[in-house]
């Protein structure tokens, strides 16, 4: 059950205006007065305090480089699992027909919302207050990212050369378990190596995803 707006709480801001906040959240489905507008704000400021971040932090990498590296942070599926971690399915305002289709679950939607959000703290606090409190919610991703001259490739590719350099066995992806209503099916795969022995799993909301995770998983263990 979707829950009231004013019970979200974010981390690092507190809303002067809680109707921005309110908007932010309310899907077109909803009202007259929903969240396209601040979501178009959003998605200009995201991509470039994301930019800035990434200028900051590899001053070597060239544009194309850091590009890729901004795409891979602001894509659909990472600016939703932002969303999961604030934990704003739960209080999205959805109209009839997406509440009962799982619209609250959807990454679109739960994208757009984190768009909308970071363009309601700017209209509520400015460009600097809103940088300050959206950034830290990319900071685990950044710190996830591949070394700049691996940007680009996914991980399922990365394990792949790694192991294919080393005269090794490919990799085996299994599906563990396929769970959830068929409009919002969840994904377990396992990723195992023969030699050197590993094993990981990922989770996701389609099985390339997880294969995905699976394999970044198993480089983490293995990659020096």
């Amino acid at each position: 059950m979707v829950r009231p707006t004013d019970a979200l709480r974010l981390p690092g801001y507190d809303f002067v205006d809680p109707g921005l906040l309110a908007q932010a959240l309310t899907h077109r489905s909803a009202a007259p007065l929903h969240n396209e507008r601040l979501e178009f704000l959003g998605d200009a400021l995201v991509n470039l305090f994301i930019a800035e971040a990434l200028y900051k932090r590899w001053p070597r990498a060239d544009e194309g480089t850091l590009t890729r590296a901004r795409a891979e942070l602001v894509r659909e599926s990472s600016l939703a699992q932002i969303a999961r971690t604030l934990d704003l399915g739960a209080h999205l305002v959805l109209g009839p027909g997406e509440m009962k289709s799982g619209g609250h679950r959807r990454d679109s939607i739960l994208a757009d919302a984190v768009e909308a959000i970071v363009g309601a703290i700017h209209l509520d606090a400015g460009f600097d207050a809103c940088r300050a409190a959206v950034l830290p919610w990319f900071e685990s991703a950044i710190e996830a990212l591949p070394p700049p001259n691996k940007i680009g490739k996914d991980a399922k590719t990365r394990l792949q050369e790694w192991l294919q350099g080393r005269g090794k066995p490919l990799p085996v992806y299994r599906l563990v378990s396929e769970s959830g209503d068929e409009h919002a099916k969840v994904f377990r795969v396992a990723c195992t190596l023969a030699d050197p022995v590993v094993e990981c799993e990922g989770e996701a909301t389609s099985r390339r995803a997880a294969e995905q995770l699976a394999a970044d998983c198993v480089l983490q263990q293995i990659e020096p």
